[in-house]
């Protein structure tokens, strides 16, 4: 689950324009451990490529690693086991994230939809409603 401020920093990331970082977004941002800043970038990317795209969902919550660990090497994230939310579903996709060195910024993104995850393994996956 989420802690407070980086439920925060997703949020502010889904509504801030994309090519401006609000001051307080990014000191946000800064505070948490660089690890979990990728992550969370890499989620928010997931979202907003897949609203984006020409599909049937609409996300509001992405978990790179929720039904296996995603993989780091450098500024490079891999998930073969991530989970979004559309529609109150939650459906797999596996993605390639990588990132500027700081981790402020995603520079490549690329993704591919699974199936949808029953309901019956949420629990199992920590995902909900």
């Amino acid at each position: 689950m989420l802690k407070p401020l980086a439920a925060l920093v997703i949020f502010g990331l889904m509504v801030a324009p994309a090519k401006a970082v609000d001051p307080r977004l990014e000191a946000s941002l800064m505070r948490l451990d660089p690890a979990e800043r990728f992550a969370q970038l890499c989620d928010v990317e997931a979202i907003n490529r897949i609203r984006h795209d020409a599909n049937a969902f609409h996300p509001d919550r992405a978990l790179a690693d929720a039904i296996s660990p995603a993989q780091r090497n450098g500024n490079r994230l891999v998930g073969k086991g991530a989970a979004f939310r559309s529609a109150g579903h939650w459906y797999r996709y596996s993605f390639s994230c990588e990132a500027s060195p700081d981790r402020m910024k995603i520079t490549a993104f690329d993704y591919r939809i699974g199936a949808m995850i029953p309901a019956a393994q949420w629990a199992k996956f920590g995902l909900w409603q």
